[in-house]
């Protein structure tokens, strides 16, 4: 059976941390951002990880990481 391929596009957002869960950025920092709150720009920098419920769809795309 040939290996399982890794989706790209996926592997281009997520990475894996050490403790095997997946991180993420945040939306909602690429335009209009004049209407929104400093507090909201400040918080949308930072990554994030993805939810538990979502977690094992993701890392079926991820085989090979």
């Amino acid at each position: 059976m040939p290996k399982m391929k890794t989706r790209r596009a996926v592997a281009k957002r997520f990475s894996i941390t050490a403790s095997g869960k997946l991180k993420r950025k945040r939306a909602n920092l690429r335009h209009i951002l004049e209407k929104k709150s400093n507090k909201e720009k400040r918080r949308n920098v930072k990554a994030d990880y993805v939810h538990a419920a979502d977690e094992g769809r993701m890392k079926r795309c991820l085989p090979g990481i």
